[in-house]
Order: C-alpha cells, then structure tokens, then sequence
C-alpha cells in the first residue's frame, strides 16, 4: 500500500473513531457528597479524591526529599549566566534596560537538596524559630524555590508574596502574619526600606544577592543568601520535618479588590492538587523540561514546581521579559530563555499565550505575499481538521505543513513544547486553537482558585473542545447549588446551573485571621 494511500485512509478512520468517542465518553460522573442540595461530579477515573500519589508520602518536604534520593546527580534546578547589561535610551528619552544571557548553569538534585539542608540550618543559626514565619517576597528564581524548600523542612510557614505589590498591601502582609524574617532580592529590598518604619515584627532580611545596598542597613540584621547558606553548612541542624496537616503557605491573594487576604494552605493541600495534576499531564516523567517564569507566590506555579521534582524532571528558569529572542529585555540577537532552554512542558496565563499568538500573526501579516497565504492555506487545513472534519490537512499533508510552516513558529518557545497547562483566567477559543496548531501541542486548561490549591477542574489531554475547563480534578468534586438570585438552578435544562461549590483535599483552611469570611466562604459538612 503506498504512502498516498495510507495517508489519505489514516485520517478518515481516525475521524471516525474521534467522532464515535465523543459519544461515549464521560469525564465526570455523579456523586453523592451530602450537604445542601444540588448536582455533584467527581473525576470518572477515581471513585475517590486522591491525596497523595506517592506511597508514604503525606508533605512536600518528604516529596522533595525522596526526589533528590531518587535522581541525586540528575539536573535539577538552572539559571542563566548574565553575560551583560546595558541601558538603551531610544530618539524619545525613554530607557530601556537589555540583558545578554548565557547557558544555564545547572544544580543536580544531589545539590539542591545540599543547599536546602544548609539554607534550613542557616536560619536556625540566624536565630529565626519554628513557630515564627518567613515571607518569601521575590521574583521567580532559584533560590525562591531552595527558600521554600527549607523553611519546609524546619516545619516553618511561608507566607508568599507577589513582587508586584504596592506598598500599602505589602505592609499590611507582613503585619498580619507577624513576618520576622523576609527573603527578597536587591529590587524588593528597596520597597521594604520604603515601608520600614511601618512594619512590625520583621527582625531579619535575607537578600538573594550579593550586593547588599547600604541604604538598606540599619534597622534590620540583613544577611547574604550565600552567607545563610554557609553558616548552616558550618553548623548543621536536624531537620525538623512537618506533618501532612501543618500549614506550608500562607498565600496572599493580588489585592485587586481591597486588601489582599492570606490563604492558609496545608502540606496535604498542595500534595493533593499536584498528585491530580499529575494524573492529567500525559506522560510526565525525567524526560520532561519545565521553564519556570510565572510568580511563585501564584499557587498555579508553585503547584507546578512541586511536581516537575517529584517526577524526575529538569526546571530552568526564565522571566516574562526574558522568555522569547525578541522579548522586550532581550538584547537583539541574544537568545530568550525558551530558546535556550528548550522545554517540553510549561504553564502559561491566557496573557501570555495571547501575546505568542499576536507576535506571530503580526510577523505573518508583515511578510505577506506566498509567505501569508502558505500560512493562512495551512492554518484553514489544519483547522478544519482539529474541528472534525476528514477533509482537513491529516497524515502527510498534516506533516508537510508541519515541516514547511509551523517549524518556525514552534521555535518561539524552543521547539519541543508537547504540553501547556493554561490557568489565572479564561483562554479564548481563538487563543487555545492557533496554540494546538501552531505549537503542535495540546493545552490542558484549568479552573480553580488560591483558596482550593488550584485544584477544581482541568480539561484533559485528548480533549480537543473550546471554551471549557474539563472535568473535577481527581483530588476535587465539583457541585452546582441552586443561586435563584442570579436566576441559576440546578434544574435548568439542558444543563444544571448554579452556584459552583468545590470540595476535596484541596480545599484550604480558611483565611489568615479572617474567622467571619472564612465562615462566609467556606463550608463544612
């Protein structure tokens, strides 16, 4: 049977079998879970909300701790070496900074499990106790990541903060958690001199770099990193490890209505939703590479780069700003991260994936000529085919626009990107189609909130739908109860509506001293 042939049959079998699955199948199915009345779902896979995916495993710091025995002289943890900086000031006055960035340099698991050890018993030498909390208030980076970690393993709360935060909700922050020792970086380090004479307890600062401005002296013992990191290499410490019901994070929502609310979250709770997640990415495994760039003090991200260890993964890291060759802090013809990096696995905000889809059309439209109508020809084939039809661009044609079109547009983001987990709001159709076609790669979409660990609903990998977010995590049930304010009822035909109650493992505590909303918020039984 000739290539011809065998191309021309594969796609239409495939749309046949396509279209008699969709019948057929059922991501969600019915449970009975108490409580108020209303229609309730659970993950079709699993009978019950998975806790945990490891066996013996109940916190993060054991996760972590079995990872790096597990891959102790595999790559872990790269960052990108500066080569240079500079400041371009363009014809109107405006100045922009450029970075030329180098290779990654890596950290095995073996040597971040080092660092985490040492940095944990650093704090205790620096005189921080275990009832007392750490914020972590810093940009995306390596040493964000070995803090958490630490403080993890002297059973120490992490109250994380968005880098991002004016002043008055970065106050307020560290104030009502009673922070006495914060982790940040030279640009944060700034802002906190800003507000020092309004914060309370804060003892301690730990800079992530090694130039300590000196306007930042004086009220505070401010230490290096580095020198954290030494002083517990000197005088180890027994680790202090907690259990699955103490809480890891405190995590301070954005603040874009009103002041932001710390969200108390347990080792169990972020256990949970990475053990579901893992469940849906497919074949997640040592293979992978994560590029790490969203905030950690985002559940979404923190989530992610708990799991990426646990499986045997590599994480490098990026910045927004940095992520493409002509992202705006990218020095021309320097590499952006992807590029350098590579990976195959990423998360992403429908923010981001907006701007990759608005860079390329512009790019496409600018060249015009065969270049756009090859484009525009391949994008209607391959469309039409993810929409169903047998007509579309499958089999080789599916593989000649591949090699002649999309090839360039996959380099974007380095060229092996095989799965996106979108989160943070909602992703257009349009976004989530030119995704699958341009980038080759499915998008797992998700909805859930800082107060449920992320971990509500994700649409799963050979779910080829638009504007959804799949079926319940299996860590989570998702129930409708009737809203008759909002005209709302689980009654409504064809599909029950309501209000949208999530349960499960995930679910948080409650917010940080905030009794009479948590009561409002959250319910038991």
């Amino acid at each position: 049977m000739s290539a011809y042939i065998v191309g021309a049959l594969v796609p239409i079998v495939f749309t046949l079998l396509l279209r008699s699955s969709k019948n057929v199948k059922k991501r969600g199915v019915p449970v009975d879970v108490g409580g108020e009345p209303g229609y309730a779902i659970r993950n079709s896979r699993f009978p019950s909300p998975v806790e945990t995916a490891w066996e013996g495993i109940s916190t993060l710091a054991e996760l972590f701790e079995q990872a790096c025995k597990q891959h102790h002289d595999k790559r872990l943890l790269g960052t990108r070496k500066l080569i240079s900086r500079e400041v371009q000031v363009t014809e109107d006055g405006r100045s922009f900074e450029k970075v030329h960035l180098g290779d990654y340099e890596w950290l095995t698991y073996g040597k971040a499990f080092e660092a985490v050890c040492n940095f944990a018993s650093g704090l205790v030498q620096l005189g921080h106790k275990k009832e007392e909390r750490v914020a972590i208030f810093a940009d995306t980076r390596e040493e964000w990541f070995i803090a958490l970690q630490a403080c993890f393993r002297r059973n120490v709360t992490v109250v994380t903060i968005y880098a991002s935060l004016g002043e008055e909700a970065l106050c307020h922050s560290l104030n009502e958690t009673e922070v006495t020792t914060v982790i940040c970086a030279n640009k944060e380090l700034k802002k906190l001199v800003n507000i020092s004479g309004q914060l309370d307890t804060v003892k301690r600062v730990i800079c992530m770099d090694d130039e300590i401005p000196t306007s930042a002296s004086g009220r505070w013992t401010i230490t290096s990193f580095a020198d954290v990191e030494r002083m517990g290499c000197e005088n180890p410490v027994v680790a202090d490890l907690p259990l699955s019901a103490d809480v890891a994070v405190i995590m301070y929502t954005s603040g874009s209505t009103g002041l932001p609310k710390g969200v108390m979250m347990t080792h169990g709770n972020v256990l949970a939703t990475v053990s579901a997640v893992m469940t849906i990415v497919p074949g997640l495994g040592s293979k992978d590479v994560y590029l790490a760039y969203l905030p950690l003090a985002h559940i979404l991200e923190l989530a992610a780069e708990n799991l990426i260890p646990a499986v045997g993964g590599v994480i490098g890291y990026g910045a927004p700003l940095t992520l493409t060759d002509t992202s705006s802090k990218i020095k021309a013809g320097t590499k952006g991260d992807a590029t350098v990096l590579s990976p195959t696995v990423m998360a992403a905000v429908p923010a981001i994936l907006d701007r990759v889809r608005e860079g390329v059309r512009k790019k496409v439209d600018a060249k015009g000529g065969l270049s756009k109508k090859l484009f525009d020809l391949a994008y209607a084939r391959r469309l039409s085919a993810i929409n169903g039809s047998w007509a579309g661009a499958w089999g080789l044609e599916k593989l000649l626009w591949n090699f002649l079109v999309f090839k360039k547009v996959r380099a974007i983001l380095g060229g092996r990107i095989r799965f996106l987990l979108s989160g943070g709001a909602p992703l257009s159709a349009d976004t989530q189609r030119f995704i699958n076609i341009c980038l080759g790669a499915p998008i797992g979409q998700g909805y859930g909130l800082t107060e449920t660990c992320a971990g509500a609903t994700f649409s799963e990998v050979d779910d080829t739908s638009v504007g959804r977010v799949g079926s319940p995590l299996p860590c989570s049930f998702v129930k409708l109860i009737d809203w008759p304010e909002g005209g709302y009822l689980t009654s409504d035909s064809p599909m029950p509506r309501g209000e949208i109650v999530v349960g499960g493992p995930s679910v948080t505590l409650g917010y940080f001293k905030m009794e009479e909303k948590t009561k409002e918020v959250y319910k038991v039984g």
